[in-house]
């Protein structure tokens, strides 16, 4: 199979966690805690996955100027969009259990209809950076980056959970409520495929620079969506929980190498 539709498959299986989610909704709910846990855990491996897979990645192909300036530059873009993002409803949308009332939409701002378009389109947000970064890992015919999939499926699944409130509560159906995440799921494996296809025969230094952004855009993302919500139902044991999450992708990465 061509690396770029191996690419894809490892994007497509990140992001069916989004559907996995919404199934899991539906059908047997999850207690607050646990999905806490899940996001804490995923936090954890995200964290390692942009130390050690990305930024030492990123620094040993492009130097520090292209390490620091990629990394930068995705965080400022990753909190830009999510900030016009949160002012539609889209604020709390890894949140494992109900919005508080200050997070839910105004009657004076998007009604309450666009909340559900608003948190799918945060979705797609922190899925596009992971995307490709699982497909740039193949790159030169490399082994995809586990702990990278891992995370991603871990961060996805609570995602998928509190978009089905979100849009119940925008009065959405189920079949749009699949649909949507069912197309976000197919555009995480787009992005991964055209990560792997376009950046095959890049230089060093673009590959190096495009891992950063990913890298900066992903760390914006765990801080201001994972975190807090992990800490809401996990409390003072998030930190434990995310430590053992970020060891456990550091004991893959080294055991990978």
């Amino acid at each position: 199979m061509p690396l770029y539709l191996q690419a894809g498959a490892w994007g497509l299986l990140g992001g069916s966690a989004l559907v996995l989610g919404v199934l899991v909704a539906y059908f047997a709910p999850l207690p607050r805690r646990v999905v806490a846990v899940v996001m804490a855990i995923g936090a954890g491996v995200l964290i390692s996955a942009v130390a050690f897979e990305l930024m030492d990645e990123a620094y040993r192909e492009g130097g520090f100027a292209a390490a620091a300036g990629g990394f930068l530059l995705g965080a400022l873009i990753y909190t830009g969009v999510n900030v016009a993002l949160a002012r539609r409803g889209a604020k709390h949308r890894k949140r494992s259990g109900h919005e508080p009332a200050e997070s839910q939409p105004k009657a004076a701002g998007d009604g309450g209809g666009g909340s559900g378009l608003a948190i799918a389109l945060g979705a797609l947000l922190d899925g596009i950076p992971e995307s490709v970064v699982i497909g740039i890992s193949l790159v030169g015919g490399g082994g995809v980056s586990l702990p990278t999939v891992a995370a991603v499926f871990l961060s996805n699944v609570p995602e998928g959970l509190s978009s089905t409130a979100g849009m119940r509560r925008a009065g959405r159906s189920a079949t749009y409520i699949f649909g949507v995440w069912i197309a976000i799921a197919l555009l995480s494996g787009l992005s991964a495929l055209l990560g792997n296809l376009f950046l095959a025969d890049a230089s060093p230094l673009v590959i190096a620079a495009v891992n950063a952004l990913a890298a900066g855009a992903i760390l914006a993302m765990i801080v201001d969506t994972m975190i807090p919500e992990a800490f809401a139902d996990t409390h003072d044991f998030a930190g434990l929980v995310t430590v053992a999450g970020f060891l456990a992708a550091f004991a893959l990465s080294k055991m990978g190498g």
